[in-house]
């Protein structure tokens, strides 16, 4: 147990060696499961619990506690709650404090009986005795069922996933912001982004709270918290940067060629780049990218009539995360025909973008292919001008 605050406690676990996250997520610094002890005077509750094969070590960590009286499920995920049945068989007495919705996940997700729920209403409250808790309810953050949990007299939101970070350190506050704030940028961008218009409702309902301190499910606690709520406001909002994200894969050279020639064609007016070879790159990093990016030009090559397979992946990607950016373009080269700008445009429903201009050549470009980069390259400059990027 680690105290963070009187009579509140950090009883979770760092995972040193996690990689990846959900057979998905990559995770290049492995994360923590932040499970919290607010002991009152009355009454004890135990925030989340910790990934199943950590419950030993939760349990560790609660060797001398005698009595709990609450569970708060903030989500339903195995993450958070695949240990709340061992807690149950050690305090059978304790009660599962979560959402309508979390309940009827859990029942579906564990191994628990429908007796051990206490459901809670948006902004519902529980004594511990001195001590307060307010259940919020913040839906998509990022599962329809999520909720936080605000402890009024020390003044601290229990956020859940809700502005973490997978990063893993001895270190129990932040006391690296650069390094926490990228892990937060990249969670954010994995997890969070589909879901900004929903997120920015919740930013907005917490501002109502005085908080003091923030302890999310994973990472680091923020003791000076005004920073990363700023920063998810300005990952949320519908501003852009004047930036191009250019995701691409190149078979034999010829689209490495146009993507290099457009990226020196956009820096020579002022637009800033970002290349991503598909074949190597940290798909976290380009999910970081998309996050501000306001144009994204996908480089192809045609692969049986169709587009190469890492492509489709980004584009299938970009889709899934829904990022803010308000252009779309694609260029690439194939070998004797194919629908590559067909077959791609069909993948991204969920992108609200304007869609420039494609530019494909048969083989290696030759100057009219080059020309006609030159011409996407003033065209997405004019348009980040007149969006005001």
């Amino acid at each position: 147990m680690r105290k963070i605050a009187e009579s509140v406690y950090w009883v979770g676990v760092v995972d040193w060696d996690r990689r990846l996250f959900d057979s998905l997520v990559p995770l290049p610094d492995g994360t923590s499961y932040n499970a919290y002890l607010i002991r009152g005077s009355e009454k004890t509750a135990l925030l989340d619990t910790v990934d199943p094969a950590f419950v030993e070590t939760l349990f560790s960590s609660l060797q001398h506690v005698e009595q709990i009286d609450y569970i708060i499920a903030h989500h339903a995920e195995q993450d958070h709650a695949g240990s709340i049945p061992h807690v149950l068989q050690r305090f059978p007495q304790a009660k599962i404090v979560c959402t309508p919705k979390a309940k009827t996940f859990l029942l579906d997700l564990l191994p628990v009986a429908e007796e051990s729920f206490h459901v809670v209403a948006d902004g519902e409250t529980i004594s511990l005795g001195n001590k307060t808790l307010t259940c919020i309810h913040t839906p998509w953050v990022h599962w329809p069922e999520t909720m936080a949990t605000y402890l009024a007299e020390d003044k601290i939101l229990f956020s859940c996933d809700f502005l973490g970070s997978h990063i893993a350190t001895s270190d129990l506050f932040v006391v690296d912001q650069g390094r926490v704030h990228e892990a937060a940028k990249r969670y954010f961008a994995e997890i969070m982004m589909p879901f900004r218009s929903m997120i920015s409702k919740n930013l907005e309902k917490i501002s109502n709270y005085d908080i003091q301190m923030i302890a999310p499910s994973h990472g680091q606690i923020y003791d000076q918290p005004a920073w990363i709520l700023d920063a998810y406001r300005s990952w949320c909002s519908a501003s852009a940067h004047n930036t191009v994200v250019i995701p691409y894969v190149s078979m034999h050279g010829s689209t490495r060629i146009m993507v290099d020639h457009l990226a020196a064609a956009l820096i020579e007016r002022g637009v800033s780049v970002e290349l991503f070879n598909l074949a190597v790159t940290d798909i976290g990093k380009l999910a970081m990218a998309l996050v501000d990016a306001g144009t994204i030009v996908l480089g192809v090559p045609t692969v049986l009539a169709g587009p190469h397979p890492l492509a489709a992946y980004a584009a299938f990607l970009a889709n899934a995360l829904r990022p803010k950016a308000q252009f779309l373009s694609i260029i690439g080269s194939f070998g004797w025909g194919g629908k590559t700008v067909e077959t791609l445009a069909g993948m991204i429903p969920n992108l609200k973008v304007e869609v420039l201009e494609p530019v494909l050549c048969k083989g290696v470009p030759k100057e009219d292919t080059l020309a006609a980069l030159d011409v996407l390259a003033e065209t997405i400059a004019t348009k980040h001008r007149e969006a005001g990027f």
